[in-house]
């Protein structure tokens, strides 16, 4: 996959998780495989999460060579941070087999691609 593909497919799947996450956190929250009715607060936190992801789709859009670089690296390291936290999750018990494997998943995919976006 070319740099310019794997970064605006990454931004793409990155403004559509975001924006879910900030809208309707609660269906982009069963979409994940959680549980939102059994914690009214994590709306709260998926919308900090979901403004995250949409500024780090657009953050490396609009930039320029070296900027550009420090906006995927810092994707790429939200990425790392997003699937270990799904193994923590997943290791306390307090996410699902399921639900561990497809946000850890989505995390991992995730930082690959913005691999592929910086090395390209």
């Amino acid at each position: 996959m070319e740099r310019d593909t794997a970064l605006k497919t990454l931004s793409a799947l990155r403004l559509a998780v975001g924006v879910t996450s900030y809208v309707a956190p609660n269906f982009g929250g069963k979409l994940f495989g959680l549980e939102p009715e059994a914690n009214p607060q994590g709306a709260y936190l998926a919308r900090l999460f979901g403004v995250r992801d949409a500024a780090l789709a657009v953050g490396p859009l609009r930039a320029r060579k070296k900027a550009q670089e420090n906006w995927i690296e810092l994707g790429i390291a939200c990425d790392v941070a997003d699937a270990v936290a799904a193994g923590l999750g997943g290791g306390k018990g307090y996410l699902s087999p399921a639900t561990t494997a497809m946000v850890g998943g989505t995390a991992i995919a995730a930082a690959v691609l913005g691999v592929v976006a910086l090395r390209g």
